[in-house]
Parts: C-alpha cells; sequence; structure tokens
C-alpha cells in the first residue's frame, strides 16, 4: 500500500454498472473510466466489489436504502444487476489500475471471491456487513494480507471480536474504519468523534473513516475525519452524481475528490511542525513588536534610574522590560533624553 497521510480509497462499488448502462458503453469501459477519474483526483486506491447475488443475500431480502434514490424493492434484486465481474474482469482491473500508479482492491463478499483476489488486491477490505462473519473474518485473516474492516452498525465488543479474529488468524496488518452503516449518512449522524475511541481503545491498529455522507461544497467530513486522525479515508466514487441507482447521490465525483485531497494538503501545512519555536517569518516581528524599557524624562550622565523614570515600549531592541528590577537602582553612563530605548552600555 501506498504511504500517503490519508490514504485515499475511492469505492467504485458497483457505480460504473449505471455509467455504462446510460452511457451505452460495456461495464468494463466504465470501470477503466472510473479509474481514469480517481487517478486524475490523486487517490492512492481503486476499490471494487466481488460478489454473486446468490452468495450474499436471500432471494427475498428487504431493501434498507432510500426507494426514492434506488427503487429495487430487494437485495437480491439490486445485487443481480451488478455482479457479471469474475476473476478475468478483475484481474483485468488490478493490470489497469496498477498501470495508472494506484493500488488497487475490492470487498469479497463470499469465499471464492476471496480466494481468487488474494492475486491482485494489495489489501483486503472487508465490509461492515461481514463484521460478525468471523469465520469468513479468519480465512481472509490467515492470507497473510493487510485488512481494512469496515465496523459501521457495530458494538465496541463486536470490533474487538473481529480484531481478535484477524489476529489469531494471523493478520498483522489491521485497519479499522469508523461508519455508520446508512445510505446516505446524515451529518447529525457521522459521529466522527468515533475515530477518537477506536484509536483510544485499539492503539495497536490503524484508524481510519468510510464516508457515507453526501458530499459538501467544501468536503469538511473528510476533512475533519482527518483532522481528528484518519489514516484511511474511504468514499463512494462516481463521475455523474446526478445519475440513478443506489449509491450515486452519496458519492463524490472527481471535483469532490479533487477537493478533499486539496484540503489534506493545506491542512497538512497548516498543522506543521509540534515544535515551539521562533520562525523565521517572526523574527522582524519578534524583534518590532515586543518591548523594551524606555525612558520616561531627560536625565543627566550618572543619576540614578528610579522605576517611574521607566516605561515599556516598542519596539524589543533595547532592554527587555522583564529586567526592570536590575535596571532600577543603576546610573546613567550619559545625558540621555526622554524617550531613550535603553540599551545595556548606557546604564
Amino acid at each position: 500500500m501506498r504511504t500517503t497521510k490519508p490514504y485515499l480509497i475511492a469505492e467504485m462499488g458497483v457505480n460504473f454498472y449505471d455509467t455504462a448502462r446510460a452511457e451505452g458503453i460495456t461495464p468494463m469501459e466504465a470501470a477503466k473510466r472510473y479509474v481514469d477519474g480517481a487517478a486524475e483526483a490523486g487517490c492512492d486506491c481503486a476499490k471494487f466489489q466481488s460478489y454473486k447475488a446468490g452468495t450474499i443475500v436471500s432471494k427475498n431480502s428487504p431493501a434498507y436504502w432510500d426507494l426514492t434514490k434506488e427503487p429495487t424493492k430487494t437485495q437480491y434484486d439490486l445485487f443481480k444487476k451488478h455482479d457479471s465481474f469474475g476473476e478475468a474482469e478483475f484481474a483485468e482491473l488490478c493490470e489497469y489500475t496498477h498501470a495508472k500508479g494506484m493500488d488497487f482492491t475490492s470487498t469479497p463478499f463470499d469465499y471464492a471471491s476471496a480466494d481468487y483476489l488474494e492475486r491482485y488486491v494489495d489489501f483486503y477490505k472487508i465490509s461492515s456487513s461481514d463484521l460478525s462473519n468471523l469465520p469468513f473474518i479468519e480465512h481472509i485473516g490467515a492470507k497473510g494480507k493487510p485488512v481494512v474492516l469496515s465496523v459501521g452498525a457495530a458494538y465496541l465488543s463486536e470490533v474487538d471480536e473481529a480484531v481478535r479474529a484477524l489476529k489469531g488468524a494471523g493478520c498483522e496488518d489491521v485497519t479499522l474504519l469508523h461508519c455508520v452503516l446508512s445510505y446516505p449518512t446524515s451529518p447529525d449522524d457521522a459521529n466522527l468523534r468515533v475515530i477518537e475511541t477506536l484509536k483510544r481503545d485499539f492503539p495497536d491498529v490503524k484508524v481510519g473513516f468510510s464516508d457515507h455522507v453526501a458530499p459538501d461544497p467544501t468536503m469538511m467530513t473528510l476533512a475533519t475525519a482527518y483532522l481528528l486522525g484518519a489514516e484511511v479515508i474511504e468514499k463512494h466514487f462516481t463521475l455523474d452524481k446526478a445519475l440513478p441507482g443506489n449509491d450515486h447521490y452519496h458519492s463524490g465525483d472527481v471535483e469532490d475528490f479533487k477537493r478533499a485531497v486539496a484540503n489534506f494538503r493545506f491542512i497538512d501545512r497548516v498543522l506543521g511542525s509540534p515544535e515551539k519555536t521562533v520562525l523565521a517569518c517572526e523574527e522582524v516581528p519578534r524583534r518590532e513588536a515586543r518591548r523594551s524599557l524606555v525612558l520616561t524624562r531627560d536625565m543627566r550622565a550618572g543619576e540614578v534610574i528610579r522605576k517611574e523614570d521607566l516605561m515599556p515600549k516598542r519596539p524589543g531592541t533595547g532592554i527587555p522590560a522583564k529586567f526592570e528590577s536590575i535596571v532600577v537602582g543603576r546610573a546613567v553612563r550619559a545625558d540621555l533624553p526622554e524617550d531613550t530605548v535603553l540599551t545595556w552600555d548606557m546604564v
């Protein structure tokens, strides 16, 4: 995996199928266009989903998404529309994605997908929906690749069980993604402080955020997640947010992702270094804006300085005001006019 901070995953999911239908192109052509868009936006990884409707859901499972956005009424019927890709297609997408300079992964939703993806993915991504599927988690963890696990709709105890399952199976590189399993997630439900909770309670794993909040003009949700310590950030990606379908309406497009990347880089710039010191840009203001001891009256050589003879004034080129007690009681060496900025050679 790349070492970018944050590591940005463009979750293609199955959005490209809708683009293929809308534009009259093949799903593979559309998928590659999505990869192109993610590369243009500055993403680190293009992520897809690998499943077959018959192995992920029973035929009568009801929808749990917004039916005004995606009118398909059963999970099976929705998944069936988007399950035509298999190993050959993901092998081709892996090669294409790597050629674009990005990492590649796809979330497996069954054992067969998990097994064939081992040859192609740079890490495994496990969906929140499989958080309690501990045998499946152990099967993936035993493969020795890094694992990124979303933890939406879960209690902390369930997260702990999943992490123990992964580590018990031999997985040494685990990333937990705070996630809200609601499409779209209301900003009021984003609960980004859970990122801090996960970092505190699981200090030996990386922590990030999988976002289902609809993009805002400033991509503030992702920027906030990064400020709270998210090391990996995943968001659904589309080439057209106006397309009908289950994910487009809460996905980010190329410009949204570019804005997010620009935010991350700006945050890095303004966070800077934790070292408290005087910066080069502060040297002149420090000298001119600090205060020195300044005479409040004309004084003749040999006169003893009293407290009332002094006032701290700018600039800070003379004796610093903090040395007032040392200066009081000393004599001036020469005649000095009122408003003289005292220096050590004058007393």
